[in-house]
């Protein structure tokens, strides 16, 4: 059992929902506490004043109360349907992101809902998680509804391109499957440039994948030694890593990626790939970056 707590961004709406119910399935598994965190941040912007409103009049401090009441609750029912686990919640005041990039700090793993009320709003279609994913210093789980209960009987999924940031994920995956008791697939991307597509023939991009494989071998086999019974495939294609990473999460329960990369996956965050894959990933996904 670890100390480190399991962080859910929470704010009462069916994303928030849905993550708290993966961060308890999580909890079973690793043994850690879990903390309920709703954002609160002042909707007012400095230096105005709306009509008819008055410096302090919003939010209100029946707002806060009843904010606060939602969090309770929701600490409390979850608590009482799981008595083996410990269960606590707070508020906190603050821009989202940068809160939860705080909270992160003594925590295990971050885990959120894809979109939300309150303090999340428009969580994917803003800098919200993105900017968590980024720089929080603990690994960060995205949970969509629709993909809350996938693949509860599947395996665990990996993108590792070599970089450092992937190697780290690929510790984490196999610590995942572990604890889930199930197989691992490695997946590795390559994506030669234009001019190697036309002068490379069938051999040698044959040759070049078998190497991308090889790659992999030696952090694969420190894993392996820890994890034993941990059954692992690799699969290496040329191909773009967006559209092959989310469909091998089809299947999957869990896919994980590095927070950045090389290759086909550089620049992870702050390009398509990490927003591709927490939008239409067939699973929730999570992002591991070095602490």
């Amino acid at each position: 059992m670890s100390d480190e707590q399991i962080v859910v961004g929470y704010d009462g709406s069916p994303d928030a929902a849905v993550a708290l119910e993966w961060a308890l399935g999580q909890a079973h598994r690793d043994g850690r506490p879990i903390r309920l965190a709703y954002v609160f941040e002042w909707l007012t912007v400095a230096g105005w004043i709306g009509p008819g409103m008055t410096p302090g009049m919003w939010p209100d401090e029946q707002a806060r109360q009843e904010v606060e009441e939602l969090v309770r609750k929701a600490a409390a029912e979850a608590a009482a349907a799981h008595p083996d686990l410990t269960i606590s919640g707070e508020v906190l005041d603050g821009p989202p992101a940068l809160v939860l990039e705080e909270c992160s700090t003594g925590a295990g793993l971050v885990v959120l809902g894809s979109r939300g009320h309150g303090g999340f709003t428009g969580l994917l279609a803003g800098s919200t998680a993105v900017s968590v994913t980024a720089h929080a210093h603990c690994p960060v789980v995205v949970v969509r509804q629709e993909t809350a209960g996938a693949g509860r009987e599947g395996h665990v999924a990996v993108g590792v391109d070599g970089s450092e940031q992937s190697l780290l994920a690929l510790g984490f995956a196999v610590e995942q499957a572990a604890l889930r008791q199930v197989p691992l697939h490695v997946v590795r991307a390559w994506q030669p440039g234009r001019e190697q597509w036309h002068l490379r023939g069938e051999q040698a991009r044959e040759a070049a994948l078998a190497a991308h494989r090889a790659d992999l071998d030696e952090p694969l086999a420190r894993w392996q030694a820890a994890f034993p019974n941990v059954e692992v495939t690799v699969e290496a294609v040329a191909a773009a890593p967006a559209g092959l990473l989310i469909e091998a999460s089809r299947n999957a329960q869990l896919m994980v990626v590095g927070c950045r990369g090389r290759g086909g996956l550089r620049g992870m965050l702050l390009g398509s790939v990490s927003q591709q894959l927490i939008q239409h990933a067939h699973c929730p996904v999570a992002v591991v970056r070095e602490r």
